[in-house]
């Protein structure tokens, strides 16, 4: 008897759980049901929703506070949300869905960081009233008072949501909104009022999630991006866009993951992830199918690629390209020179990323192919370099071709699987699939764990013979080079090796179908094409270039672990999105010039300011609403500000510059 007490016990905690994702997803799916928008920042919404509330309860303590807090603080970030769609969501109306990802990620870097300057990084305890506290029993169970008032309060807003989306004048026109926009304006009806309204409300939701999960557990500034990939999962096994789907799958979720937390640990963290994959191979639009309101009314725009529009003809670009590898040739020299050996370092933290940037744009920039899982190539790359130096043989050169192979190979399955659906669930099965991989480390012994893998070095030759590259040290005219130096090089030759190959690629016939492919796969199919077979030639190109950034990390000699957080975690998915745009997607060197960017000011603002991400993040969202071609495209947009004043062409302008240039 005590063990069924047990078990039903862990099932209401599951159901509790459950129900706090149920308002999560909720919010999530309502606003992309209604208006196609994936929002990656609604778990930092959820995590502003309990600090705000901890504003409250301080001061007014716990009996009188709880309640306040609990009303207003959802209408704070109800308030947060609705400028969030007015100001920044609503200027990508009519642009391709995924620019709402990236977004949302770049508010994700924000708002995070306003978290923590305004809060602190400590955790904290939000205090409950006392009456809430006490434990209650029947038939041997015993649970937390508290958590059946979790149920409850979600199970009363699931239910109103309910009712106002079906039953009200206001749930009528964002249904007839999400099917056709421009209809419902016709009739003199101001849509985009009701789609401020529609994320706010969403925004409320998780708001009022977060404060009664933060009541159970505590707070902290990483409760948002712990919740925000079980509650993708609710929303995609439910159905995208499902309001129906997110209670079902929440409730589900919530008690899979108790669960196995309970009874098999070992299958903690990969259980929903496998049923993630299995639903979006069997039934990509989710248990519950299609939105119930039309899934959005939006067309899907293009992805805007940064190869058009350049200002310099291709010999001029040549030119330009050739002073830039001698520029960074003669960098270390310079750098050395001037006893700036730490700039070598970063440059070679910068190569690793470039490698990785020039992986994702290889199918995201040609095929349309946005991978939100491309970390699991880069940290398997990084992994099997790793382990064979410790295991195979202690040769750079061993570990960069492991480094490519594995990866490759991961590349071909994964890609033969996630190639069978499109668009954002291409990016979601990416996803999981990453994220399988990264619960899976922590689980093996030979990964090292959450430790992560220690005390590999790397040889500079073959079967054993020659110097430790991070023990050289050489004298050359008077000068000292050391294994950063000799590192550099090496990564600079691989990356200058490895855009020329890519390039090649992109010029050949091969290179022209992808770019077919990713304007429209269906007229590449009526031509005669083997779609799915070039999409997956190319992510299995590209797995392979991230798993060479992968192998370039972990024989780095300022590299003295690889561990899951660092390699695997979802947010270097994200990062190496944010380089690839802020670059210029579509111009394989563009994106590789966006991640010398990125991690140099990186470095700069981290060395100036605790709040670099957020600054990050605001420059990130800037680029996505106002230069979504990327830095490369900012010539282009300079010449062309220059001649509407009036002013001469700039010399070799062109009006087209292809990919190939």
């Amino acid at each position: 008897m005590p063990a069924v007490a047990n078990v039903v016990e862990q099932l209401l905690n599951g159901v509790t759980l459950g129900m706090v994702y149920v308002l999560l997803a909720a919010g999530l799916s309502i606003i992309f049901g209604v208006m196609d928008v994936i929002n990656f920042s609604h778990g930092e919404l959820f995590a502003l929703g309990a600090y705000f509330a901890l504003t409250l309860v301080d001061p007014l303590g716990a009996t009188i506070g709880f309640p306040v807090a609990l009303v207003l603080a959802p209408l704070a970030v109800g308030v947060v949300g609705a400028a969030i769609e007015r100001f920044t969501v609503r200027p990508l109306y009519g642009r391709n869905p995924l620019y709402h990802i990236l977004l949302t990620f770049g508010l994700v870097l924000i708002i995070n960081d306003v978290i923590r300057f305004t809060w602190g990084q400590q955790q904290q305890q939000l205090a409950v009233p006392a009456a809430l506290s006490q434990p209650v029993g029947a038939f041997g169970v015993r649970v937390a008072l508290y958590n059946l008032f979790m149920i409850a309060v979600a199970a009363v807003l699931a239910a109103g949501t309910w009712l106002a989306l079906n039953r009200t004048r206001y749930g009528m026109i964002v249904r007839a909104g999400s099917q056709d926009r421009e209809m419902v304006r016709n009739v003199g009806i101001d849509i985009d009022r009701y789609y401020t309204l529609v994320f706010g409300f969403g925004a409320a939701l998780a708001a009022v999630g977060g404060i009664v999960l933060g009541g159970a557990q505590n707070v902290n500034p990483n409760m948002g991006g712990s919740v925000i990939i079980p509650a993708f999962i609710i929303v995609v096994l439910g159905g995208l866009g499902s309001f129906r789907g997110a209670v079902f799958g929440g409730l589900l979720v919530g008690i899979i993951q108790t669960m196995t937390r309970t009874y098999l640990p070992v299958f903690e963290g990969l259980t929903i992830f496998l049923l993630m994959i299995a639903v979006l191979l069997v039934k990509p639009q989710g248990l519950f199918g299609n939105p119930e309101w039309g899934g959005g009314g939006e067309e899907d725009g293009e992805l805007l690629v940064g190869a058009y529009g350049g200002v310099f003809t291709a010999g001029t670009r040549r030119r330009l390209g050739v002073l830039a590898v001698a520029a960074l040739a003669v960098f270390p020299v310079v750098a050395t020179v001037t006893d700036n050996g730490f700039y070598v370092t970063l440059a070679n933290t910068m190569f690793v990323w470039a490698l990785f940037a020039l992986s994702l744009d290889f199918v995201m920039g040609s095929a349309g192919l946005v991978s939100l899982g491309h970390a699991m190539f880069f940290g398997v790359g990084a992994y099997t370099g790793a382990l064979a130096l410790l295991h195979l043989a202690p040769s750079f050169l061993v570990a960069l071709v492991a480094a490519v192979l594995v990866p490759a190979g991961l590349a071909w399955v994964v890609g033969s699987l996630s190639i069978r659906v499109s668009g954002v669930y291409f990016a979601m099965i990416t996803l999981a699939f990453a994220e399988l991989l990264y619960s899976a480390v922590f689980k093996f012994e030979f990964t090292g764990g959450s430790d992560g893998l220690l005390g590999f070095d790397a040889l500079l030759g073959l079967g054993g013979v020659g110097p430790r590259l991070s023990e050289i040290e050489l004298t050359v005219a008077g000068l000292t080079v050391g294994s950063s130096v000799v590192f550099y090089y090496v990564a600079l030759a691989l990356s200058v090796g490895t855009l020329l190959v890519a390039r090649r690629f992109m010029t050949a016939p091969f290179g022209s179908v992808l770019q077919s492919i990713g304007e429209s796969d269906e007229r590449a199919a009526f031509v005669g094409y083997d779609v799915t077979g070039y999409k997956r030639r190319a992510f299995v190109i590209s797995g392979a270039i991230a798993g060479l950034a992968g192998g370039l990390l972990a024989v780095n000699p300022d590299t003295f672990v690889v561990s899951p957080d660092q390699t695997l975690h979802w947010i270097n998915s994200g990062e190496v999105i944010v380089m690839t745009l802020l670059g210029g997607m579509g111009t394989l060197f563009g994106p590789m010039l966006g991640a010398g960017v990125f991690i140099g000011a990186e470095d700069v603002l981290s060395s100036h300011t605790d709040q670099w991400r957020m600054i990050i993040g605001a420059v990130f969202v800037v680029f996505v609403l106002f230069v979504p071609r990327g830095l490369v495209s900012i010539p282009a947009l300079v010449a062309r500000r220059f001649n509407a004043e009036g002013g001469d062409p700039p010399l070799g302008v062109d009006e087209e510059v292809n990919a190939d240039d």
